[in-house]
């Protein structure tokens, strides 16, 4: 119960800083959490140890890990005042801020961050020559640049680029394993959080770890085939009924595939029980819409209606091209479209599509404001969970059966 408590508190947290004084707080809160389970849960079983004994074992417990802890930070530290231990480094922005940053960087390794250059696109020819590292390139080369230089850590000064285009900039990290770090705006007047490290007085604000790049993630792709493969096998006999009333209506060719954009921006060949037969595969690609097309015939209709023409991407979900919960695909012609007039669109891409998603649960279906399912589906990205996953499934399916499909 203790650990538990420990992780909870953020005590296993990377950190720029180490403080024993500052653990100490969640240190005796954590073992406290662990002498009051030794306490209650032998009493349910009528064994209750001695409280003496529990409260010695208590404090040995707290001696023991704030001696390990502060062997321990003595050790990093010292390795990183040896130069063993360094991330590499970059600064956007190349202002006074961000020269300040990197002066005290280089004179206090103990951080363990080593700045080995600026990225900045207009840098004050004025503060140019006391940069204490070079300018290595404009904001635009970010991706280039931190391979080229290794680089593990980003630290966001005040630069001149505005937030709004830092925000799509910094998503390159993402796919990169890099550190973000983002020195918050009128910093003077932050307070430092758990979720905070300072350096000489200077919060920077670490940014969470793209929910694809955590360990949890694996769970989602097990969830997927599990729940993929399960529907698929329960689903079979509506599945032999829905290709049947498709064969019957329009003939061979019950299975429809079509090219849509998935994960990192590759094709892939989405299946759906066939609505209608278009002209050409022109007309595939680039009819946005076909609900109200006077083509569609009764079983056509229904299964749009009833969402059950999406039913065979159950297999695409057990093949990986697809995911149970996650941004919907669009097929190559609208992407390059949307992509050119919708801020942050691509961004959809940092994670596999989905049969259903976010910005569908809220009723963005059909002819609604691609603008607002980005937003949605981009928002669902950042604050993956398991159990946002259910919530969104729970909800399709209660649209699935008030026939508030297609």
């Amino acid at each position: 119960m203790s650990l538990i408590a420990f992780a909870v508190a953020g005590l296993y947290r990377s950190r720029l800083t180490f403080s024993l004084l500052d653990d100490i707080p969640a240190l005796f809160t954590g073992i406290a959490v662990g002498f009051t389970a030794r306490l209650s849960i032998p009493a349910v079983f009528d064994r209750v140890e001695p409280a003496r004994s529990l409260i010695a074992h208590a404090l040995v417990l707290l001696v023991c890990v704030s001696a390990f802890r502060s062997a321990a930070y003595f050790a990093v530290r010292l390795s990183r005042r040896q130069g063993r231990i360094q991330h590499q480094t970059v600064i956007l922005g190349a202002g006074a801020l961000g020269a300040h940053l990197a002066r005290i960087l280089i004179d206090h390794p103990k951080y363990g961050l080593a700045p080995v250059g600026f990225i900045d696109s207009n840098p004050s020819p004025r503060l140019r020559p006391l940069l204490p590292v070079p300018v290595l390139g404009p904001y635009e080369q970010l991706d280039s640049l931190i391979r080229e230089h290794s680089v593990r850590d980003v630290i966001v000064a005040f630069g001149e680029k505005r937030e709004s285009e830092l925000v799509d900039l910094l998503r390159t990290c993402d796919r990169l394993h890099v550190q973000v770090f983002i020195v918050p705006r009128l910093y003077e007047l932050h307070n430092v959080s758990r979720g905070t490290d300072d350096v000489r007085g200077i919060p920077l604000v670490r940014t969470r770890e793209p929910a694809f790049r955590r360990p949890r993630w694996r769970t989602k792709r097990l969830f997927d085939l599990v729940v993929a493969a399960s529907a698929l096998l329960v689903l079979s006999p509506v599945l032999a009924l829905c290709a049947l009333a498709v064969r019957r209506e329009g003939g061979p060719g019950v299975i429809f595939r079509q090219e849509r954009v998935g994960l990192d921006g590759r094709p892939f060949d989405l299946l759906k029980f066939r609505s209608l037969s278009p002209v050409n595969e022109q007309e595939s690609q680039t009819q946005w819409n076909i609900q109200n097309d006077h083509r569609l015939g009764p079983v056509g209709r229904f299964l749009r209606r009833t969402s059950l023409d999406e039913l065979p991407q159950l297999w695409n979900i057990v093949k990986g091209d697809m995911s149970l919960v996650g941004p919907r695909p669009e097929r190559p012609f609208f992407v390059a479209q949307f992509a050119d007039r919708i801020p942050r669109y691509v961004a959809r891409h940092r994670v596999p599509a989905g049969l259903t998603g976010w910005a569908q649960a809220h009723g963005l279906r059909g002819d609604t404001s691609i603008e607002e399912r980005a937003r949605f589906d981009n928002y669902y990205i950042e604050n993956w969970s398991l159990w946002l996953d259910v919530k969104i499934l729970v909800r399709t399916v209660g649209q699935v059966l008030r026939r508030e499909g297609g």
